[in-house]
């Protein structure tokens, strides 16, 4: 008999300690759904991924549609509690329509269109589910009518309590609600002044009677709510009739509600309990960096590179090697399923299995007679059915000889790895992973012992075997050191040799880790400093380009304030915008050059505070200087020229034009050939000073100058066109130039 898919995917979790995980998991659904998700996954994680960015709140919780829809093929008639629960779904979605969601989300929302029908039903249903009897006037006269029943029995009820004859009878003067019925607590012999049902007995004897003078008006109340149940059941039918014509529409909502909820549930679940989302990959490697499984609180991370077919894991006596072979297995079943699981993603590889498998437990079972080893080969046989699989043994060679063992295992991995399977294996025993430790398809780790404080340190090496440590382990749960050492001898020195040689090959390889740990901190260290400045320098330059930004949009403000100063005429406002933008530009630095100072007979010079004339030279080093009548013999570093001496070659970023650049011309009484060299001196300097319009003044006269300028003017290959100047400006006696 066949286990079904369910019952295996428990079985699992159970094995790999994933329950109360998956059952705070569960908590965040709406509704009950499965953790598959049926479809592609890669589709499934990129919708989760995207919802991941966005903050939203939860849906409320929700029953399953199947009830409902059967009901509604048969045309059956809904109660308003199911009514409401396609209400709910509706309204969730329109909610999140409504934020307006862009990318993949917001083109899924988009494909929810509510029926206008639809919406004729839902406006009948409060936020809370009741129907809302203000909209029937019917309905509405009603309730008001069964308010005023109810105060007259109130009313009547109190003054009972207030009665002379009844009071000797009363236990408390307090109406009581019992079985729905309004009644008081009185003691025996009530029967004398009061007249009613007794509907209860109180625990210290006395009765719960509903008195007779009230009788009639809850007869009134019954009557009036059958009238209600009838309307009630109209509205239901007609509900349910309009929902049967909406059955696709209803359908649709179903389905993509138990989608929506499958990834709102992971999202929530992860930034809920601080998770990752992961997927597996289309591939077999696992990697694992700073995996918890979540079963273990304050654990160590665990770090797993598995690329490898077989991962043999070796070592101390609880030092942690089942969990670390249920955390390589867990890790895959929750990627499978995209259950957030704590790990860094970013460094971290899941591959993809269709089948994971678990031979964890000891099979040995009085009620099926059957021994461990047994056991052990009948779930062996049953892996041979599965392809593609991931599958973790434990204590591989429980229950027999261990070098028996050692060689039938070999061959059993062997078979499993031609059927495409990759497989943990823990074990004690050394023989295994010595017959496998030179393949180059398995990995080798081994569990950590702390030999100075005799305790396992929960961490794992990669390349080793490790020893078991059976002796120091038995010596730390209270076995006496006599004991432990006579069964070191019936051991013997070779095997123990043996373990030391494991160990010290294994404390190489701790030193070596701590040194790749220590360099790979300072990498990163280094990385950290490396993108630190790439950021700043990043900052820097943007920050440069937006004051150039600036001081371009200043300039071109003021060359256009002195564009509009020139059409007017006024030459002063010109000048004075052409200052404006100059002080705005960025001004260049310029060093003085340093030279050195050559010295000849008659310079004049300084020395000290005297100034003095060189009389004579002796080389370049020495000179004789004539000071007040007295002659000085100085050194020349110690003179300074008192005269200007002229700068060798230096550059100089500015362009000095002489003040005459303006933005007019006025070639008043010129000669034509005189007046065309002014005029071509003064388009040279509006060029160079970034003018690109100006004025020239020529007369009207013979009419010689005007057309000598004009020809000059067509002619220039920096000229762009030129124009009479408006009557306000010259008109035919000027010409508006464009440079």
């Amino acid at each position: 008999m066949r286990v079904n898919n369910n019952t295996k995917v428990d079985l699992l979790i159970n094995q790999l300690d994933l329950n109360e995980h998956i059952n705070l998991f569960k908590q965040f659904f709406s509704r009950q759904s499965s953790l598959y998700m049926e479809g592609d996954q890669e589709l499934h994680y990129r919708y989760i991924k995207a919802l991941d960015s966005i903050e939203f709140k939860a849906p409320p919780k929700v029953a399953d549609f199947f009830t409902i829809k059967v009901h509604l093929k048969k045309h059956g008639v809904l109660l308003f509690e199911q009514i409401f629960e396609i209400v709910k779904v509706v309204r969730y979605f329109r909610y999140f329509k409504n934020k307006e969601v862009k990318g993949i989300i917001g083109e899924w929302m988009d494909k929810f269109e509510i029926e206008p029908k639809f919406l004729d039903i839902e406006k009948y249903f409060t936020h809370e589910g009741k129907f809302d009897e203000n909209l029937d006037e019917t309905l509405f006269g009603l309730s008001r009518r069964i308010k005023e029943h109810k105060a007259n029995i109130n009313e009547s009820l109190k003054r009972l309590t207030s009665s002379q004859k009844l009071s000797p009878y009363l236990i408390d003067t307090q109406i009581h609600l019992l079985n729905d019925e309004e009644c008081l607590l009185v003691r025996g012999g009530f029967n004398h002044v009061l007249k009613g049902a007794v509907v209860g007995r109180s625990s210290s004897g006395g009765f719960y009677v509903s008195p007779d003078n009230i009788l009639k008006s809850k007869e009134q109340i019954r009557y009036i709510n059958e009238e209600r149940e009838a309307i009630f059941y109209n509205y239901a039918k007609e509900f349910s009739s309009k929902l049967t014509d909406l059955l696709p529409f209803i359908n649709f909502i179903d389905k993509e509600f138990t989608k929506f909820d499958n990834y709102q549930a992971r999202v929530l679940f992860a930034k809920a309990k601080d998770l990752q989302l992961v997927k597996s990959k289309k591939d077999s490697k696992i990697v694992l960096n700073s995996f918890i499984h979540p079963a273990l609180h304050h654990a160590k991370p665990i770090h797993v590179d598995f690329s490898k077919n077989i991962l043999m894991i070796t070592g101390v006596n609880a030092g942690g090697k089942t969990m670390l072979l249920k955390s390589i297995l867990s890790a895959a079943f929750m990627a499978k399923y995209i259950i957030p699981m704590k790990l860094n993603e970013h460094k971290s590889h899941i591959g993809s299995f269709k089948n994971i498998l678990a031979i964890i437990d000891d099979p040995q079972n009085v009620k099926n007679d059957i021994s461990t080893f047994a056991g052990r080969m009948q779930e062996f046989s049953k892996i041979f059915e599965y392809k593609d699989a991931l599958v973790g043994v434990d204590e591989i060679e429980l229950g027999t000889d261990s070098d028996e063992a050692a060689a039938l295992f070999k061959v059993i991995l062997d078979e499993l790895i031609l059927r495409g399977q990759k497989i943990v294996v823990t074990t004690h025993h050394k023989r295994l992973a010595a017959l496998m430790a030179d393949r180059e398809d398995v990995e080798l780790m081994a569990a950590i012992y702390d030999e100075a404080n005799r305790v396992p340190t929960y961490e794992f090496m990669h390349g080793i075997i490790g020893k078991s440590y059976a002796f120091e382990t038995a010596s730390r749960y209270g076995i006496s050191n006599k004991i432990v050492n006579e069964a070191k001898e019936v051991y013997g020195d070779n095997s123990e040799k043996l373990n030391l040689l494991i160990e010290r090959g294994s404390q190489l390889e701790r030193e070596l880790k701590q040194k790749h740990k220590k360099v790979d901190e300072k990498l990163e260290e280094l990385e950290a400093k490396k993108r630190d400045l790439k950021e700043e320098k990043e900052k820097f330059f943007q920050e440069l380009q937006k004051e150039k930004s600036a001081l371009k949009s200043s300039y071109e403000n003021a060359i256009n304030e002195a564009k509009q100063a020139a059409r007017a005429g006024d030459t002063q406002a010109i000048h004075r915008a052409m200052n404006r933008a100059r002080k705005k530009l960025p001004q260049e630095k310029t060093e003085p050059l340093q030279t050195d100072a050559e010295f000849k007979v008659g310079d004049n010079v300084k020395y000290h505070s005297k100034k003095g004339t060189i009389v004579s030279m002796k080389d370049k080093k020495e000179a004789i200087v004539e000071i007040d009548g007295m002659r000085v013999r100085a050194k020349t570093s110690q003179l300074k020229h008192t005269q200007i001496l002229q700068q060798k070659h230096k550059t100089d970023v500015s362009v000095n034009v002489k003040r005459r650049a303006g933005l007019k011309c006025d070639l008043h009484g010129m000669r034509a050939d005189e007046a065309i060299e002014v005029l071509d001196k003064f388009i040279s300097d509006a060029l160079i000073n970034g003018w690109d319009e100006v004025i020239i003044y020529h007369g009207i006269g013979t009419g010689k100058l005007s057309y000598a300028v004009k020809e000059f003017l067509k002619t220039h290959p920096k000229v762009k066109k030129f124009e009479d100047a408006p009557q306000h400006m010259g008109g035919f006696g000027a010409k508006i130039v464009s440079l």
